[in-house]
């Protein structure tokens, strides 16, 4: 299967630190890839390179065979979407103008939004439980509603690969399980789509490959029953816990069962 996002030996500096130390992965197109591992692991780090927010000190990133380093941003942008976790509030915007802004990259200069834009920003209005609050001002929103503003805003891109940065932070339960079923849902339409998560249990229930980053390099990769197995649980999260697939809803679910002893011994 032919990646839609590639990286390569990835390397990268953070305050004269090294945080990201020779990273591969790839997204392939009708996927949803989960990045997971404990906090500084380097996962938003990695995203952060591939839209061009870092510059990595060496590696290669490739969007569709093309070297993002050689692209515009407008270019990258027509191909590839970002939410960030903390997302930006633009002061007097409506919900429904902040999301119009994921169309800059397919107008021209100074070119005005067009009838089939606002068709497809009413869409991701809809796809992500906005439609409703599509006249109030952002400044307005609760954090998990500015979350979802930003995912509509990078779907409102039409992007090949999304990246999203904890997409479910600050939302509630119901929330949460609505925005992982919406990547399902963008992906069977055949978009790449990564995510970083510290829920292993949204990871291992809706994503299709899971990615474990420890020490700003990638530990292990695969399906979630293969990747997180009880060593590597152990090892990198500190946890007792076994991946095994619900007969009732065919999907495969984390059971954890408690600290590993080396994480019981610290607390004690």
């Amino acid at each position: 299967m032919n990646a839609a996002l590639r990286i390569h030996e990835l390397r990268a500096d953070l305050g004269g630190r090294e945080v990201l130390s020779g990273v591969e992965l790839e997204a392939r197109a009708g996927q949803v890839l989960a990045l997971v591992g404990p906090n500084g692991s380097g996962k938003t780090t990695a995203l952060r390179c591939c839209y061009r927010a870092v510059r990595p000190r060496a590696g290669l990133i490739t969007l569709a065979g093309r070297d993002v380093a050689g692209l515009s941003r407008r270019a990258v942008a027509r191909d590839l979407a970002a939410g960030t976790q903390e997302p930006p509030v633009s002061g007097g915007l409506t919900v429904r103008q902040s999301v119009g802004l994921g169309r800059a990259a397919h107008l021209g200069w100074l070119q005005p939004a067009g009838a089939a834009d606002r068709v497809i920003v009413d869409r991701v209005l809809a796809q992500v439980g906005l439609t409703e609050l599509a006249g109030r001002d952002v400044r307005e929103l609760s954090g998990g509603e500015r979350q979802r503003v930003s995912i509509a805003r990078a779907l409102a891109q039409e992007p090949r690969v999304l990246l999203l940065d904890e997409p479910t932070n600050h939302l509630d339960l119901r929330h949460q399980l609505t925005v992982m079923e919406l990547l399902r849902s963008l992906a069977a339409d055949g978009l790449a789509v990564v995510v970083t998560l510290h829920d292993l249990r949204l990871a291992v229930e809706y994503c299709d490959r899971i990615a474990v980053m420890s020490g700003g390099a990638v530990v292990g990769v695969g399906e979630p029953g293969v990747v997180l197995d009880t060593e590597l649980l152990a090892r990198v999260f500190g946890i007792i816990g076994v991946v095994r697939t619900d007969p009732v809803v065919g999907r495969p679910t984390l059971s954890v069962r408690g600290l590993a002893a080396e994480e019981s011994a610290d607390l004690s």
